[in-house]
C-alpha cells in the first residue's frame, strides 16, 4: 500500500497510509486534538474529519481554537437547518438555493413553490428538528460527483440544477451527506451534526435569487450558531441592541430621512431634521479644511467619459458606474463616481508654480455608485452620495510632511466627534495582482515605504495588509469600529504617483523648468455624508450631543396663555444666538410634554411658570436626567453656547 507523505504547518513530515481521514490523523498525536479537531486542509482545500486525504501535500487540522472554525459551524448549521425542511411534512416540497455562514450568523435561501413558505411562527417547530437531528450525530461526509450524477441528484431543485449547469465544464463537483440529508457543497464542514447543540433562528426575509430582481423572490432564513449557549445570548443580546440602534428605524421615528421607491431605490431623502444634522457636520468639516489651508471648490456631478477612461475609473470601476449617456453628437456624460478627476482639472486649468505647494482643494461632492437593489441599506449603502473629499498637490520631497499634516487634522475630527475605538490600517498591492494594481515596482515599493515610515515617525500603531491598496497607490484606511460592532473603512489617505502621470500634471520648480511632477494625496476625513450621519445615529443612538442635535432646546410654558409670551422670547434670544429651540404649544398635561421631550432626546428641556417669569429664570432639565435645576436664563445660555463650542464634551476638572 502506498504511503501520503503529509507536511505539517510546523515543517515536520509524516507519513500515512493512503485510505487515511483526517480523523485518524488526529488521532495518531492525541485523543485530544482528535476531540477538537472541527475539519482540516490539504494544499489549502477542505478535507472534511471522516473524508479519505486524497493526496500528499501540505496538511493542517483546524480545531475550535481556529477563528475560521466558528464559520465552519455555522456553514454546518445552514445544511442543518435545510435537513429539518425537508424532514418536516409541509416543507418537504422546499427548494433550496445558497446556505453560506456570515459574520455573526448564517443563512439559507429557500422557495416551497406553491406550498407554505418559511415564517417566524415556524421557528419552533424547525428547531426541534434541528436538536433532534443533532442527538442523532450524523456523520457529514464529502464525495466527488460526476456532472451527470449531481444533475440526476437535485432533479427535483431548479436552483441547484442551475448552479451545476453553470459550473465550468472542467469543474470538481462535490456533495455532503449527513444521514439522509445530501447537499452541493465545496466543503468546510464540521465532522457530524453531533457538533451543532447551540444555535437559534433569528429572522426570515426576502431575497432574489442570486442578488437579481429579475429572478424569483426567495425566503432567507437566518440563524446564529456557536461553540456555547452563552455566546448564542450574548448574540442575540447584541443583536436587540442593533435593533435600538439601527439607523434606519430611529431615522424614522426622528423624521430624519427616508427612501421611497417612487423616489428611487438608494436615494435617500434628507428631512429637516436630518438635514440639521447634516448641515452641522458639513459646517464643521468645511471650516475646519479651510482652517487647515483648503481652498473649496464646486465642480459638476457628471462629466465627459474619456475624463474618467484617462483616469483610468472606466477600466478598473466600470462595474460600478452608471451607463454613460449619449448626447447625440459624439459626447458621452457620465455620472461622477470619484471626484479626484475633477480636482485634477482644477489643478490643471492655469500653470502652476512650486511656490502655491501644496495646492489643497477640498469638496463637498456629489457622486453615484451603480449598486444593486439588494445592496442597498438605509443611508449606509446608497446609489447617490456626497463625499467630504480632498486632494493636495505637492512636491514629492515634501510628501511625508503633508501626509503627517492629514493625519494630524483627522486625528481632531475623531476627538470632535468622540470617536475613539479606531485603528489604523497600511493598505498596500498585491505584488502577484498585476490586473489590478498599477505596473511600476519602483513607485508601489517607494510609495508604501514612504507611508510606513510617517506612521512611524509619529509612533502610531499599525497594522499592515496586502491586496487593500488603491489601484493607483498605497494609502492609510481608519477602520473604525461601529456601535453594532462591524468594522468600516470611515476615512482614507491615499498616495498617488499614477493620476500625475496620466494627466500630465506639472509645476514650474525653482529652477524655472515647468517639468515638474507632483505627487497626489487623495483623502477623506468623514467619508460620505451619508454614511457618517448613518453612523453617528447608531453611536449616538438618536441622543445626539447638543451641537448635532435637529432641536437642541424644547420650551415648555406651563400654561400658554400666561407664560407663552415669555417662552417666545426666551426662543428668540436662544435663536438670536445660533441655538435651535421650539416652543411648545399643545395642549397637553405637563408631565407627558417633558416625557415627549425625552422621548425625542432633545438635550435640554425648559420649563417656564410663573417663578420663572417673574425671576427671568429657567427651569432647565438635561436629556436623560431626573433633576431639575433653576438658574437665570443667562447662566443658561452661556452654560449651552459653552457644551456647543466645547462640542459637548465633558469637561474635566482637578
Amino acid at each position: 500500500m502506498s504511503e501520503l507523505n503529509l507536511t505539517f504547518p510546523d515543517g515536520a513530515v509524516k507519513q500515512f497510509s493512503e485510505g487515511t481521514t483526517p480523523l485518524a490523523v488526529a488521532e495518531s498525536i492525541s485523543k485530544s486534538l482528535a476531540k477538537k479537531s472541527v475539519s482540516a486542509k490539504l494544499n489549502g482545500a477542505y478535507v472534511g474529519m471522516h473524508d479519505v486525504i486524497p493526496a500528499s501535500g501540505d496538511f493542517q487540522l483546524i480545531t475550535t481554537a481556529d477563528d475560521e472554525a466558528l464559520d465552519l459551524l455555522r456553514h454546518s448549521a445552514s445544511h442543518l437547518l435545510a435537513q429539518a425542511l425537508k424532514r418536516l411534512p409541509k416543507f418537504a416540497n422546499m427548494h433550496f438555493g445558497v446556505g453560506p455562514f456570515i459574520d455573526n450568523g448564517f443563512y439559507y435561501d429557500t422557495d416551497n413553490g406553491a406550498g407554505n413558505q418559511v415564517t417566524v411562527e415556524d421557528f419552533a417547530e424547525i428547531e426541534a428538528m434541528m436538536h433532534k437531528i443533532a442527538k442523532e450525530d450524523l456523520p457529514i461526509v464529502s464525495r466527488e460527483v460526476s456532472r451527470e450524477e449531481a444533475l440526476t441528484m437535485f432533479a427535483a431543485d431548479p436552483y441547484k440544477v442551475e448552479l451545476i449547469s453553470d459550473l465550468p465544464e472542467d469543474a470538481t463537483i462535490t456533495i455532503a451527506v449527513q444521514g439522509d440529508h445530501v447537499e452541493l457543497d465545496k466543503g468546510g464542514l464540521v465532522p457530524s451534526t453531533g457538533w451543532l447543540k447551540h444555535f437559534k433562528l433569528t429572522s426570515v426575509a426576502g431575497a432574489y435569487w442570486r442578488g437579481k430582481s429579475s429572478n424569483p423572490m426567495m425566503q432567507r432564513v437566518y440563524g446564529v450558531a456557536e461553540w456555547k449557549q452563552a455566546d448564542v445570548e450574548a448574540e442575540l443580546q447584541r443583536r436587540e441592541e442593533a435593533k435600538e440602534r439601527d439607523h434606519r428605524t430611529i431615522g424614522r421615528d426622528m423624521d430624519l430621512f427616508f427612501t421611497s421607491q417612487e423616489v428611487g431605490s438608494g436615494l435617500p431623502v434628507w428631512l429637516p431634521n436630518g438635514a440639521t444634522i447634516r448641515r452641522q457636520v458639513e459646517r464643521y468639516i468645511t471650516d475646519k479644511e479651510l482652517a487647515n489651508g483648503y481652498q473649496h471648490v464646486y465642480t459638476p456631478v457628471l462629466s465627459n467619459l474619456n475624463l474618467y477612461k484617462t483616469s483610468g475609473h472606466w477600466d478598473h470601476y466600470r462595474e460600478d458606474m452608471f451607463p454613460p449617456m449619449d448626447m447625440g453628437d459624439g459626447e458621452f456624460l457620465e455620472l461622477r463616481p470619484m471626484n479626484c478627476p475633477s480636482h485634477i482639472m482644477v489643478f490643471k486649468h492655469k500653470p502652476r508654480s512650486y511656490r502655491e505647494l501644496p495646492i489643497r482643494i477640498a469638496e463637498l461632492g456629489m457622486m453615484h455608485r451603480y449598486e444593486k437593489s439588494g445592496a442597498l441599506t438605509g443611508l449606509s449603502r446608497v446609489r447617490e452620495m456626497t463625499l467630504n473629499d480632498g486632494h493636495t498637490f505637492v512636491e514629492p520631497e515634501k510628501l511625508e510632511e503633508e501626509f503627517k499634516s492629514i493625519l494630524t487634522m483627522m486625528m481632531e475630527v475623531y476627538r470632535d466627534f468622540n470617536i475613539t475605538d479606531y485603528r489604523f490600517r497600511l493598505s498596500y498591492r498585491d505584488p502577484k495582482n498585476t490586473e489590478k494594481y498599477f505596473d511600476d515596482d519602483d513607485m508601489w515599493e517607494k510609495s508604501q515605504a514612504q507611508l510606513k515610515r510617517a506612521m512611524d515617525d509619529l509612533e502610531l500603531d499599525y497594522y499592515e495588509a496586502e491586496g487593500e491598496a488603491a489601484f493607483y497607490g498605497p494609502k492609510l484606511d481608519v477602520q473604525t469600529k461601529t456601535a453594532l460592532g462591524s468594522e468600516e473603512t470611515m476615512s482614507t489617505i491615499q498616495l498617488d504617483f499614477l493620476l500625475p502621470e496620466r494627466f500630465n500634471l506639472t509645476y514650474i520648480g525653482a529652477d524655472g523648468q515647468d517639468n515638474h511632477r507632483p505627487v497626489m494625496l487623495h483623502r477623506g476625513i468623514v467619508g460620505t455624508m451619508e454614511r457618517f450621519t448613518a453612523y453617528l445615529i447608531e453611536m449616538y443612538k438618536g441622543a445626539f450631543p447638543t451641537w448635532l442635535s435637529p432641536l437642541q432646546v424644547q420650551i415648555i410654558p406651563v400654561n400658554l396663555g400666561a407664560h407663552g409670551a415669555y417662552a417666545e422670547q426666551v426662543k428668540k434670544q436662544l435663536q438670536d444666538a445660533g441655538l435651535r429651540a421650539n416652543v411648545e404649544t399643545k395642549d397637553a398635561k405637563m408631565g407627558y410634554l417633558i416625557r415627549e421631550a425625552q422621548t425625542n432626546k432633545v438635550p435640554y428641556t425648559l420649563v417656564l411658570g410663573d417663578a420663572e417669569v417673574a425671576g427671568q429664570t429657567v427651569t432647565v432639565r438635561q436629556y436623560g436626567e431626573e433633576k431639575t435645576e433653576t438658574m437665570t436664563f443667562s447662566a443658561f445660555q452661556e452654560a449651552i453656547l459653552a457644551d456647543v463650542a466645547n462640542y459637548s464634551r465633558e469637561t474635566k476638572t482637578n
